[in-house]
């Protein structure tokens, strides 16, 4: 397959391959919990802990948004958008 589409093989070992799978994913926006599924992972924390780096966007924007929900004690709240 790695020689089929051009690339090196030394350098890209299925371990790459699946590490940028991952990464693609995530930077796409798609939800751990189907990168967990179609990587075959029994649950999101074996995804996570495995491609915490690769995954660490999707968790920081999830992040982001919680804290704009609900934000940390004695924060000021930013005003909400309204609905279209």
């Amino acid at each position: 397959m790695v020689k089929a589409a051009g690339l090196n093989p030394t350098q890209w070992t299925p371990r790459e391959l699946r590490h940028s799978f991952v990464s693609i994913l995530s930077d796409g926006g798609m939800p751990i919990e189907e990168i967990s599924r179609l990587v075959g992972h029994s649950s999101t924390a074996v995804t996570e802990l495995v491609y915490r780096k690769q995954i660490r966007p999707v968790v920081e924007s999830g992040a982001v948004a919680m804290d704009q929900i609900f934000p940390p004690a004695g924060a000021r709240a930013e005003p909400s958008r309204p609905i279209d």
